[in-house]
């Protein structure tokens, strides 16, 4: 899994499930909602955001990827 940490913000992808997180900030998942098919929020036990997570991100994101 490959690990960007940047301002205190963490970005993970993992190639072989093809999920990208996005860590909005620590504390334990109490549970999730997804918001649309394929991206879900992960929430603690105070009903803040902690995390989202994107299913399938390369087709979900391809049509806002920049291809080089």
């Amino acid at each position: 899994m490959e690990e960007i940490i940047k301002k205190q913000k963490m970005v993970h992808y993992d190639r072989e499930s093809d999920v990208l997180y996005f860590g909005v900030q620590s504390g334990d998942e109490e549970e999730f909602v997804e918001i649309a098919p394929g991206v879900a929020v992960e929430l603690n036990n105070k009903k803040k955001v902690i995390g989202v997570e994107v299913m399938n991100a390369s087709k979900m994101l391809r049509p806002v990827m920049k291809m080089t």
